[in-house]
């Protein structure tokens, strides 16, 4: 009988996290040995209590509680700190499973994850197929990123996204399931075997690229990564961060976080290869727009400032030698 620890990373979304545990509460009964716990990232907005309030009210003690931390460092670290828990217990867990504040669980969907797992004993981790708030699905199975998935996703091309099919980072969603890089933290599965192989997630990434970083730590050591849509999940992606607003400034964090992938995972010249190729990328795409050449029908979805905030703050982090930091950082994860 598995014994499943979820993790749930709270940070000034108590409303949402309430939802997310509603939609578990009907799954956990077929589940059994099923531990939750909401790390609370040192909200201090009252999230604490009130979720305190909603497991004790909603009788959901038994298989849930909130652990608050007098920091918030992060989702990596947030994870972690409940993760070293799980692994500590006198009963080893078999899965420890990441879901998102945002996200709303569809009937069966951590069952489907477990049996696959179950079923796949080669597989390590596991994600499943996201929706958003309409229905519609989401890419749930990606490809790592890398310098030339940066000049797809900036040209915004068809010619490139062609020839570079093998690169393109979020290719179009497949009804089965199937192996991938990368499958997102909003719902992710992970086996106990890969954490004793490959340790916890690298707290040198405060929000983003941290669950890519950890699928290719796996990958490199020899686990497989799949998904499963099967187990479908509401995600209201951005609910806390606004990510998708491309009207508003993309938090430093994500640039910082970025940086630390390539660096860590191609290093320095892969760094700076991914901006050049990104910047050729980008500049091809309002060429075409301003000479009418189909690029102007296309929606620019590129955040507000994002190109200054990319390319200025990566060159400030060469000079400022902080790539070289990371260098040395990275070895040790």
């Amino acid at each position: 009988m598995n014994n499943i620890w979820i993790v749930i990373v709270n940070y000034r979304t108590a409303d949402l996290v309430v939802d997310c545990l509603r939609a578990l509460s009907a799954q956990v009964a077929d589940l059994v040995n099923v531990r939750v716990v909401v790390v609370d990232n040192n909200s201090d907005d009252g999230s604490v209590v009130k979720l305190t309030a909603a497991v004790e009210s909603e009788s959901w003690s038994l298989w849930a509680n909130v652990m608050p931390l007098d920091n918030n460092g992060g989702f990596a670290c947030g994870n972690n700190a409940s993760i070293r828990l799980a692994m500590a217990l006198a009963k080893p867990v078999d899965y420890v499973m990441l879901l998102n504040p945002d996200t709303v669980a569809l009937p069966g969907a951590i069952k489907a994850l477990v049996d696959f797992m179950d079923a796949h004993p080669d597989v390590g981790i596991a994600g499943s197929q996201l929706k958003n708030a309409d229905g519609n699905v989401e890419c749930s199975a990606h490809t790592f990123p890398s310098p030339l998935s940066e000049l797809d996703k900036a040209a915004r091309l068809g010619v490139i996204t062609r020839l570079l099919s093998r690169y393109v980072a979020s290719p179009p969603s497949l009804g089965f399931a199937h192996s991938c890089d990368w499958v997102s933290g909003a719902s992710m599965i992970i086996r106990r075997q890969v954490i004793e192989d490959i340790g916890l997630m690298d707290e040198g990434y405060f929000l983003y690229f941290e669950e890519v970083d950890y699928c290719r730590r796996a990958n490199q050591a020899g686990w497989q990564c799949w998904h499963v849509p099967d187990s479908q999940v509401i995600h209201l992606e951005g609910a806390s961060t606004g990510i998708r607003t491309t009207a508003t400034r993309r938090a430093g964090y994500w640039y910082d976080s970025r940086r630390r992938f390539f660096v860590k995972h191609y290093g320095i010249a892969g760094f700076v290869a991914a901006d050049v190729l990104w910047t050729i990328g980008r500049l091809s795409f309002l060429l075409r727009k301003s000479l009418h050449l189909g690029a102007k029908s296309q929606r620019d979805n590129v955040p507000k400032w994002f190109m200054f905030d990319l390319l200025w703050g990566d060159l400030r982090a060469v000079l400022t030698g902080q790539v070289w930091r990371i260098v040395r950082s990275g070895k040790q994860i």
